[in-house]
């Protein structure tokens, strides 16, 4: 893919490559911002498949059309973007590169679910994924990743719906198809990702205590095979559909929060000047139009637009969330 010429000086960069991530760089690139991932040297990522993470471990890889290879440097970085348009992924846990690219844009795709070394002011536009991360402190825009309707919402003030531990329902099935360290070791895989497993079959090892599917289905995702896990760690997951070729795509929740991160890069790029008039993309609203066509929730006037677009009566309603309560932070 290659870079617009509207934004060849408005560099992304992104602190992790896992799914949720991902999706967004995916988009990112589609979208033709020239984009940077950085990544520790064992990345925990499970849907290797759809992870630009992959490419710390093999040199190489692909996420649904877009390329992603292993860099030494930030020049190396430039070179890639430019002859083959994907995604350069570098080793830089501490984040050294920021100092030396300069982006427009930083996009914490951790998903630590804490506050850990993300700033406002580490870039024009700061952007965070998930719960813990507190917008108008940490980023600029938080997007949040709780499976349900609130999903890829950015929130301008306050946080995402708090993390509770427990995986989001698939037909039925929570916890079960959760693959989890039973204890602390190397984790050693018995399977590949779209491999079909029964249950109670083993799946891989933790030291020697196995690992045992808990229903039947197709892994959908599973940890690079070598890496330490600590006891409860997520090694992978099942899918009771048994469709394997979903293991190689993008998930509805990934696009969803990739959605979050473009609405927020272009509102609050908008919003502080960093597109002039002449560069804004095709269908991106001007500031006034953006602001005149958002409500916070909980919103009741008579006659005031929901979350959805349509006109939300007081008596009535159109079925939007219309509580603060039921998301921690504010939309607009």
């Amino acid at each position: 893919m290659a870079v617009h010429k509207l934004f060849k000086d408005f560099w992304v960069l992104v602190r992790g490559g896992g799914e949720l991530a991902s999706g967004a760089i995916r988009r990112l690139v589609w979208a033709g911002f020239p984009t940077v991932v950085l990544e520790i040297e064992r990345p925990l990522a499970v849907r290797r498949l759809v992870s630009f993470a992959q490419a710390v471990f093999t040199g190489e890889c692909e996420v649904e059309g877009v390329k992603g290879k292993l860099v030494r440097d930030l020049a190396e970085a430039k070179r890639y973007i430019e002859e083959v348009g994907g995604v350069p992924v570098m080793i830089d846990p501490e984040a050294k590169t920021l100092e030396e690219l300069k982006p427009m844009v930083l996009l914490d795709g951790r998903m630590a679910k804490c506050p850990l070394d993300t700033r406002i002011g580490q870039a024009p536009i700061v952007i965070a994924l998930g719960p813990g991360i507190t917008a108008g402190v940490h980023a600029d825009a938080v997007i949040e990743t709780k499976d349900g309707p609130q999903d890829g919402r950015v929130i301008y003030e306050g946080q995402a719906i708090p993390d509770t531990g427990v995986p989001c329902e698939s037909y039925g099935y929570r916890e079960e198809r959760v693959l989890r360290a039973p204890r602390a070791g190397v984790f050693r895989a018995a399977h590949e990702i779209g491999d079909k497993v029964q249950a109670g079959e083993i799946v891989g090892w933790v030291e020697d205590e196995p690992v045992r599917a808990k229903i039947s289905g197709v892994i959908r995702g599973l940890l690079y095979s070598g890496l330490e896990v600590e006891e409860g760690t997520k090694l992978g997951d099942v899918d009771h559909r048994g469709e394997a070729s979903d293991c190689c795509r993008t998930s509805e929740k990934a696009d969803s929060v990739a959605c979050g991160v473009l609405e927020a890069i272009f509102t609050l790029g908008l919003e502080r000047g960093l597109f002039s008039d002449t560069s804004r993309p095709i269908g991106v609203q001007s500031q006034s139009q953006s602001r005149s066509r958002r409500v916070r929730w909980g919103d009741d006037r008579q006659g005031a637009p929901g979350v959805c677009g349509r006109a939300r009566p007081r008596e009535k309603g159109c079925g939007c969330p219309d509580r603060p309560g039921l998301h921690s932070g504010k939309t607009r």
